[in-house]
């Protein structure tokens, strides 16, 4: 079998998905599953709430830039099950009532994460079956790009008639999603009454104290109520400690206190019983392979190489110590940040590995460019993943780097209105890089395709 024969499915047309593609579409059939038609560049969704418009600069449909200038093929469809030995997957396709089976060589499942462990999300579409039936807005059918639109435009429509009352809002979880949203909707909606709440004694977790007090004082300076070392409750005892007065609750409250997983179609074996949200999260080695609880290979082939592997958001997020004395730092992977940057990062190390399974497996191919002896490549902390950039409206924000899971770690680079900037740019580029856009990939190519490493837990020589 020519290596151009051999077929990578690519669960989940994120970040990391779109980023396998674009890499192995010269040399492998790649084929995308994805339960909704259209990316959206998630990190941003929240001004599009607020600024309805804002949306079309968030997203575009995956067909024509998957098939037509990917040269892949696109499946708009959900994966209902992934079966490991038999190397196929279920899928129920957009359009017919009939599942179908699809078989691979090697899978790469890239299909994120949700948010909001105790409810539906509004950050997230609404795509999967389980979800879709138990759903609080039915009315859209956000697996449509039109029915994500419309459901943004129902919630902006909403907002803005209980700002004319003046209504209380009330944001739980004040880390740096849960500021960018408080003041997002008091740059747009001034009238609101505003507070944010958090169990931790500050704002943003774990991030540098003076990108907290930045943001404190932002949000001091706008009016915006903060309560912190406050464990949330649905008691009059509680709303009247924030202040609301006997009997009175917040006219809306938002949950943005954390993530959950959505591995749906993986079986139990495969997924972890701890973590964010309960768990779910898909166990993983060093390779980025997915495994059983035991630690071995869940889908392997007659050499006993790797077939899946698990990138980006969906996967455990780190590979724990068998000395349970040790700390995070001294993990083998320590805990990662489910954010873009690392999800990529893990997407480029993935894909080396199928590629090197490939030669090791179907061709005469053994050592690469440099003679070294061709290995599977082990994944890392990725220096990347302290970068957080967070937003206080359109006009300020602040950027972190070198963060990591020390509390108070990183160092505040960049904030105000330059910062504002600065995040911008980068929302526009990478949803350009991701809709395979000439100036985005020209800008962030070798972010991921480092030739030389002088830093960071990664090899010298790339993967």
């Amino acid at each position: 079998m020519a290596p151009s024969q051999r077929r990578v499915l690519v669960i989940g047309g994120s970040f990391s998905g779109l980023c396998v593609a674009r890499d192995m579409s010269t040399h492998f059939l790649v084929t995308i599953v994805d339960a909704k038609e259209f990316f959206e560049y998630t990190p941003g969704v929240l001004r599009a709430y607020v600024k309805p418009k804002h949306f079309d600069a968030l997203s575009f449909n995956l067909h024509p830039v998957i098939e037509s200038k990917m040269g892949c093929k696109f499946i708009w469809g959900e994966v209902l099950k992934l079966n490991g030995d038999d190397k196929t997957a279920e899928i129920k396709p957009m359009f017919t009532n009939k599942n179908e089976i699809i078989d691979f060589d090697y899978c790469i499942i890239c299909c994120g994460c949700n948010f909001n462990p105790n409810a539906e999300s509004m950050w997230f579409p609404t795509v999967h079956e389980v979800t879709r039936q138990v759903s609080e807005w039915k009315e859209f059918d956000e697996r449509y790009i039109e029915g994500r639109r419309r459901h943004i435009w129902a919630e902006w429509q909403k907002i803005k008639k209980q700002e004319d009352k003046n209504a209380k809002y009330l944001i739980i979880g004040a880390g740096f999603i849960g500021v960018e949203w408080v003041t997002e909707l008091e740059h747009f909606f001034p009238k609101l009454d505003l507070a944010i709440l958090d169990f931790l004694p500050q704002c943003l977790g774990p991030l540098p104290q003076y990108a907290k007090s930045y943001c404190v004082k932002y949000m001091d300076k706008h009016g915006i109520k903060q309560h912190y070392n406050q464990k949330y409750a649905k008691t009059d005892e509680f709303y009247e400690g924030l202040g609301y007065g006997k009997g009175v609750r917040p006219d809306r409250e938002f949950s943005c206190i954390g993530v959950k997983a959505s591995n749906y179609f993986m079986p139990e074996e495969t997924l972890s019983k701890v973590g964010p949200g309960g768990g779910g999260w898909i166990l993983m080695d060093m390779t980025l392979a997915a495994t059983k609880a035991d630690g071995t290979k869940w889908s392997v082939d007659s050499k006993g190489y790797a077939r899946v592997y698990a990138v980006g958001d969906c996967n455990f997020g780190c590979v724990p110590s068998s000395d349970k004395d040790k700390k995070p730092g001294e993990w083998p992977i320590p805990p990662i940040p489910k954010i873009s940057y690392p999800g990529e990062e893990e997407a480029i190390v993935a894909l080396k590995n199928v590629e090197k399974t490939d030669h090791l497996v179907y061709g005469s191919k053994t050592t690469d460019c440099f003679g070294g002896k061709l290995e599977i490549s082990e994944m890392h902390w990725p220096w990347g993943a302290g970068m957080f950039a967070t937003s206080l409206g359109p006009d300020k924000a602040c950027f972190v780097m070198g963060a990591n899971w020390e509390k108070n770690s990183g160092y505040t680079c960049v904030y105000g209105s330059i910062c504002a900037v600065q995040k911008e740019f980068i929302e526009q580029s990478k949803t350009n890089e991701c809709r395979m856009g000439i100036c985005g990939r020209l800008i962030w190519h070798f972010v991921h395709h480092t030739p030389l490493h002088l830093w960071g837990g990664g090899p010298r020589f790339g993967y």
